[in-house]
């Protein structure tokens, strides 16, 4: 599908986002080798597939901490020793540099690396550039973005590959793992329909975010995501910056600026008063907070899906 993918100048968006688990552990329960398949997630979407193909054979904590930010996430010596005792680590290479070294270094079986399970595109202003640090591939320096997880297809790829490798490193329970990921894949397929229907006839077909996370949703489905933030995701936008704004508003038929429960609010709304737009939340589900519209995955994208038929103006 070839779809406009523009990017409002500047807007290298910053990662936004709390990295939480409500149904699973993220401290240090899994130290020590339990009776059951010891899985370290790098963090919410990842520990959401370990927990819903592990299934009650699996004991899965995360590395990100309730109310830490994902992408900056450092990794601790007590967390390295707890990948060291894992049966395995599931994580997306790319989104964390520490988690991705710190894979890299254990001597972790079974490592599970989310996106070589499916594709990852470049969405221009949606990867995240780590500046400083060494080691990077091309790819990860230009940006190709990983939110993979906010397409329920590509979402339901990876969910597979996941659930294989679990087969191959937990044998004896590979058939639960494998009926266990043919449930995730169903739902995540219904997901898929509800959001081809949800927005197939919409009067407009372009969003504003103050994070460019949604560029994979938004080719998915047919729609533009203009991601209005700089570098610091709480910077007011200039007048230059608003009146263009308010042409792109006006040409594309947006009526709302997108944010996040997690971040400050303040330049959604100052960029909605200047250019007569509503907000709304938008979440990019790098974690589940009590702030959250929903307490899983499949609540809070069904959330996103109802704001974005609303600011569309959807059937």
């Amino acid at each position: 599908m070839n779809v406009r993918r523009r990017l409002i100048p500047a807007a290298a968006a910053a990662s936004l986002g709390l990295g939480a688990l409500t149904a699973c552990s993220s401290d240090s329960a899994a130290k020590g080798n339990t009776e059951k398949f010891d899985v370290v997630a790098s963090f919410y979407p990842m520990a959401f597939l370990a927990e819903q193909i592990g299934g009650d054979h699996a004991n899965v904590t995360s590395l990100t901490e309730p109310g830490q930010e994902p992408h900056d996430l450092e990794i601790s010596t007590q967390q390295r020793a707890q990948l060291e005792e894992a049966d395995a680590a599931l994580f997306l290479k790319g989104l964390q540099p520490a988690v991705d070294e710190a894979v890299t270094q254990t001597g972790i079986e079974t490592k599970i690396d989310a996106a070589s399970l499916t594709h990852l595109e470049d969405h221009g202003g949606a990867g995240h550039s780590h500046e400083g640090e060494e080691g990077h591939s091309e790819e990860e320096e230009h940006g190709r973005d990983p939110h993979v997880w906010l397409d329920p297809v590509k979402y339901a790829e990876i969910a597979q590959g996941v659930g294989k490798a679990f087969e191959k490193a937990d044998p004896d329970h590979a058939a639960d793992y494998k009926k266990n990921t043919e449930a995730l894949v169903k739902k995540l397929n219904g997901l898929n329909s509800d959001f081809e229907n949800g927005l197939k006839d919409s009067k407009s077909k372009v969003f504003f975010t103050n994070h460019a996370a949604f560029g994979y949703l938004a080719e998915r489905y047919g729609l533009t995501q203009e991601a209005i933030s700089g570098v610091d995701p709480e910077s007011e936008p200039s007048a230059a910056r608003v009146k263009e704004l308010q042409q792109e508003a006006k040409a594309d038929g947006v009526t709302t600026v997108f944010y996040e429960t997690l971040v400050s609010d303040r330049t959604a709304k100052t960029l909605a008063r200047d250019a007569d737009l509503k907000t709304d939340v938008l979440d990019p589900l790098e974690g589940i907070t009590d702030k959250s519209r929903g307490d899983d995955y499949f609540q809070v994208m069904e959330a996103n899906l109802k704001a974005l038929q609303t600011a569309l103006g959807a059937k």
